[in-house]
C-alpha cells in the first residue's frame, strides 16, 4: 500500500515503535520476499516463509476485498495501520528472525513457525471475535519482545503481564511449541486467566472450575463471592479442586459463612437470610427456631423483606435481596395461596383457617407474592377483606407501613380483582376542597417514573390495571391518561427515549381502550389489535375460516366430546368424519371448517396419536387453523400449546389455570388472542365462549372482545365466569411486544 500525506504522521508514529535492531533491515514483500538479497532465505527456509506470506494473504482478504489491504475497522487510519502492521512489520520481523546470527538453523525455523502460527491464531479468533483486530500491531510487538527474551534465556512473563489480555492470550496460546521450554511460560498462562477474570469477574468461578490451582484462586474467590454469593454457594458444595480450595479459604468472613451454609442441610433455608447473618443481625439458632414451621418461617421471611426494603430506601442494599424475594414467593404460594386455592368447594371457615394468623404486612406479601396463581376468590373472599379488617380499614397505613413495597403490583391485582376501588376508598379525604387526596397522589404515583431502571414489570402492572380500570373506575381511567401524556412529556424534555417509548405505548393502549378514538394500534405501534379479531383476518385464501379442537382421552374429555358434537346438530352444521378425528363444516353462513380428533383412550396414548395424525393432515392439505381450543386439563394443556399452529389468531385455554400458560401460548403464536382462567375450568363457560366464537364466525362478525364479554357473562351460568380473562385485559403482554419493536427501531435510527 502507497502511504499518502493524509497518513504519513499515522506510518512515522508507526514506524518509531519498531525495534532499532529491525530499522536497518530491508523489509520483506508478500510478492518479493525471495528476491530480496539482503533477506532471500536458504532453500531450507524458503517454506517457512512461504506458510507466513499466505497466512498474510489469508487475513488480508478476511475482510471480503481482494484489495491488498486489510480493513476490518470502519477508520480509515486504523485500516492503514493494521495493514501496515500485517505487512510490513511482519515483512520486517521475518527478515530480522532470518538475519539474525545468534540464532542457529532450528531456532530461526522454531520462531518462524511461531510467527507462523500467531497470524493463523489471529485470523482463527478476529472470526469468532474471541480477539479484536486492532490488536494485531501490540500482538507482532509483543511476539518479538517475547522472541528477544527466549532466545537469550530470558523470563517472557514480565513482557506477558504488561500486556493487555487480549495480546497476551494471542502470544501465549498460539502455539505450544515455541515457548515451551521458557521459563517464563507457566507464568504468563496464569497471567491470561488472571487477566481474564479481571477482565470479566462475572466469568471467575466458571474459569476457576477449569484451573484450580492458579496461585491467586482464593483471590479471585473473595472478588467473585462479593459478586454472586449464590454462586459461591453453589461451587462451595462442588466435591472438586475449586470446592476444596472455597472451603480452606479462613479469612473472609462472607466465604465463610457461605461456606458454612452449603456443608448444612438446611443451608437454603439459611441462605436467602445471608446479609443479616453476616452483619450480625441473625443467628442461625433464631432460623432454626423457626424453619420447621410454615407460619414462624413466613414471617421470619417478611419481617426480614421489610428490614430490607427499609434499607434499600436508604442506599443499603442487602447481598442476595432478590433470594430473599423468590424464596418468601415460594412460600407463600406453597404454604398458603395453593392450599387456600385447593379448598375452593370448601366453608370459608376451612378454606382460609391457615391465612387468619397473618397480619396485614404478611397477607399483603401472600397477595403480592402470587400473582397470577392466586384465584379471585381467594384474594376477593380470603386474603383482601383480612388484610383490610386487620389493618382496620386503612389503605394508606398499611402501605407506610411497607414502605410502599410492590405497591405497583397490589394496585394491579387489586384492579384485576374490582377491589381497587374500595382499596381507593380506604384512604383519607382531602382536607381542603379541591385538595389531591392521597388515593389520587398514590394513582399518580402508580403511573409515574416508569423508566427508572431497566425492567419493564412496573409499565406492565399499570398496562395490565388500565381495561378492569377502565371498566369499573372511568374517572380514575381518565387521570391515568393525562398522568401517561404528562410523564411522557417529561421525559420528551430530558430526551430520555426508553420513556418517551414506554409512555407513547402506554398512551396508545389506553386509547385503543375507547372505541370512539378509532385507535389503530397495528398503525400506531406495529402491534395487533387487541380489543377485536376482524372476521376477515381468519379466512384463508379460499375463503374458509379453519378451526382446531384439541381433546384428550380420559374420561372427562370423553364425556365433553359428547356435547362439543351436540352443539352442531342443527341445521346451520355437517358433521363428518373417521375414526380419529371429526370434521364439522358450515352449511349455512361462511365457510368454516372445525376439526377435532376424537378422545381415543389416553391408555397406550390413542389420543395423542389421533392429533398427530391431524396434525399431519392439516399441513399436508396446507390448513392452517387461526382459532386453537384447548379442551383438556391443566397437565394437558401444554400439549395443546406445542401442537396448536402458529397462525393462531384466538386461542382458548379453558383449563383450569390455563393463565398460567399465557406466555407459552403467545411464544407459539405471538399475535394470537389468548382467552385464559386463572382457577377453575367449566363447562358451563366453555361451552356458550365456542358457541357463541363459532356463530358470529359463521355469520362473518368481526368478534369485539368487550361486547363478546358481556354477552357471554349473560349466557355462562356459572361463578367461576369471573376468573376467565378476556384478551384485551392482557395488554401487558401486548406492552411488552411495543416495547421491543419501539426500542428496535430507536436502534435502526441510530
Amino acid at each position: 500500500m502507497t502511504a499518502t500525506k493524509k497518513y504519513l504522521f499515522v506510518l512515522f508514529a508507526f514506524v518509531s515503535c519498531f525495534d532499532r535492531s529491525a530499522s536497518s533491515q530491508v523489509m520483506f514483500s508478500v510478492s518479493t520476499t525471495t528476491n530480496n538479497s539482503d533477506c532471500k532465505p536458504p532453500r531450507n527456509r524458503e517454506l517457512f516463509h512461504g506458510f507466513i506470506d499466505e497466512q498474510q494473504k489469508i487475513i488480508q482478504k478476511s475482510d471480503g476485498k481482494n484489495d491488498n489491504q486489510y480493513t476490518p475497522s470502519s477508520k480509515e487510519e486504523i485500516n492503514f495501520l493494521l495493514t501496515q502492521s500485517l505487512m510490513s512489520r511482519v515483512d520486517a520481523l521475518q527478515c530480522k528472525i532470518e538475519n539474525d546470527s545468534t540464532l542457529k538453523d532450528q531456532a530461526k525455523i522454531k520462531y518462524l513457525r511461531g510467527l507462523e502460527y500467531q497470524l493463523k491464531f489471529f485470523s482463527s479468533n478476529t472470526k469468532s471475535r474471541k480477539v479484536n483486530p486492532t490488536v494485531l500491531p501490540d500482538i507482532i510487538r509483543t511476539y518479538d519482545e517475547c522472541m528477544q527474551n527466549d532466545k537469550q534465556g530470558k523470563s517472557i512473563a514480565d513482557i506477558v503481564d504488561r500486556c493487555s489480555y487480549e495480546t497476551a492470550y494471542s502470544v501465549v496460546k498460539a502455539d505450544n511449541v515455541t515457548f515451551e521450554k521458557n521459563s517464563g511460560l507457566k507464568k504468563s498462562q496464569d497471567a491470561i486467566i488472571l487477566k481474564y477474570c479481571i477482565l470479566y469477574p462475572d466469568r471467575i468461578f466458571p474459569t476457576l472450575t477449569q484451573y484450580p490451582d492458579v496461585p491467586f484462586a482464593d483471590s479471585l474467590v473473595k472478588i467473585a463471592a462479593k459478586r454472586k454469593p449464590k454462586e459461591l454457594y453453589d461451587y462451595a458444595q462442588a466435591n472438586n479442586k475449586l470446592g476444596l480450595v472455597i472451603r480452606n479459604i479462613k479469612d473472609d468472613s462472607l466465604v465463610k459463612t457461605v461456606v458454612r451454609m452449603a456443608r448444612s442441610k438446611d443451608g437454603q433455608q439459611y441462605f436467602c437470610f445471608l446479609d443479616n447473618i453476616l452483619h450480625g443481625r441473625m443467628t442461625l439458632d433464631e432460623i432454626d427456631a423457626a424453619k420447621g414451621d410454615s407460619l414462624l418461617y413466613y414471617r421470619l421471611l417478611v419481617k426480614t423483606r421489610m428490614n430490607y426494603v427499609a434499607r434499600a430506601q436508604d442506599n443499603d442494599t442487602a447481598i442476595e435481596f432478590t433470594t430473599l424475594q423468590k424464596r418468601m414467593e415460594q412460600k407463600a404460594r406453597e404454604e398458603f395461596v395453593n392450599v387456600i386455592n385447593a379448598l375452593h368447594n370448601e366453608s370459608a371457615e376451612t378454606r382460609f383457617a391457615s391465612i387468619q394468623p397473618l397480619s396485614p404486612e404478611e397477607l399483603y406479601y401472600l397477595a403480592v407474592s402470587s400473582d397470577g396463581t392466586i384465584y379471585t376468590s381467594s384474594f376477593v373472599k380470603g386474603v383482601y377483606p383480612l388484610m383490610m379488617k386487620k389493618i382496620n380499614n386503612k389503605g394508606d397505613s398499611l402501605l407506610a407501613s411497607l414502605r410502599f413495597d410492590k405497591y405497583r403490583k397490589f394496585i394491579k391485582m387489586s384492579a384485576e380483582y374490582n377491589m381497587l376501588g374500595d382499596f381507593l376508598n380506604s384512604f383519607p379525604p382531602a382536607t381542603k376542597p379541591g385538595e389531591e387526596t392521597d388515593a389520587q397522589k398514590l394513582m399518580r404515583a402508580f403511573t409515574g417514573n416508569l423508566e427508572v431502571g431497566e425492567g419493564l414489570e412496573n409499565g406492565v402492572d399499570v398496562a395490565d390495571s388500565y381495561a378492569s380500570i377502565a371498566d369499573m373506575l372511568k374517572p380514575i381511567a381518565v387521570d391515568m391518561l393525562k398522568n401517561v401524556r404528562s410523564n411522557y412529556n417529561r421525559n420528551e424534555t430530558t430526551g430520555n427515549k426508553r420513556g418517551m417509548a414506554i409512555y407513547r405505548i402506554l398512551e396508545k393502549l389506553f386509547l385503543s381502550a375507547d372505541s370512539t378514538t378509532k385507535t389503530d394500534l397495528t398503525k400506531e405501534l406495529g402491534v395487533p389489535p387487541i380489543y377485536e379479531v376482524p372476521y376477515q383476518s381468519l379466512v384463508n385464501d379460499s375463503g374458509r375460516v379453519i378451526m382446531q379442537v384439541f381433546f384428550y382421552g380420559d374420561k372427562d374429555g370423553q364425556g365433553i366430546f359428547k356435547g362439543f358434537l351436540g352443539t352442531f346438530s342443527n341445521n346451520n352444521w355437517k358433521i363428518t368424519g373417521n375414526d380419529q378425528w371429526v370434521t364439522i363444516t358450515s352449511v349455512k353462513g361462511k365457510p368454516v371448517s372445525i376439526y377435532a380428533n376424537r378422545p381415543l383412550p389416553e391408555e397406550g396414548g390413542f389420543d395423542e396419536k389421533a392429533q398427530k395424525e391431524l396434525g399431519a393432515y392439516l399441513g399436508k392439505n396446507n390448513l392452517q387453523p387461526v382459532v386453537s381450543i384447548h379442551r383438556g386439563h391443566s397437565y394437558t394443556a401444554p400439549y395443546t400449546v406445542e401442537q396448536m399452529s402458529p397462525a393462531s389468531k384466538i386461542v382458548f385455554l379453558g383449563s383450569c389455570g390455563g393463565f398460567m400458560i399465557l406466555k407459552e401460548a403467545l411464544d407459539v403464536s405471538p399475535d394470537a388472542h389468548v382467552i385464559a382462567t386463572r382457577q377453575i375450568g367449566d363447562t358451563r363457560v366453555n361451552r356458550p365462549f365456542f358457541s357463541i366464537l363459532t356463530e358470529k364466525i359463521r355469520t362473518g362478525n368481526n368478534i369485539e372482545w368487550v361486547s363478546f364479554w358481556k354477552e357471554l357473562d349473560k349466557t355462562a351460568k356459572s361463578e367461576d365466569f369471573e376468573d376467565y380473562v378476556p384478551p384485551y385485559k392482557n395488554l401487558g403482554a401486548l406492552f411488552i411486544k411495543a416495547y421491543r419493536i419501539a426500542m428496535e427501531n430507536e436502534e435502526e435510527q441510530e
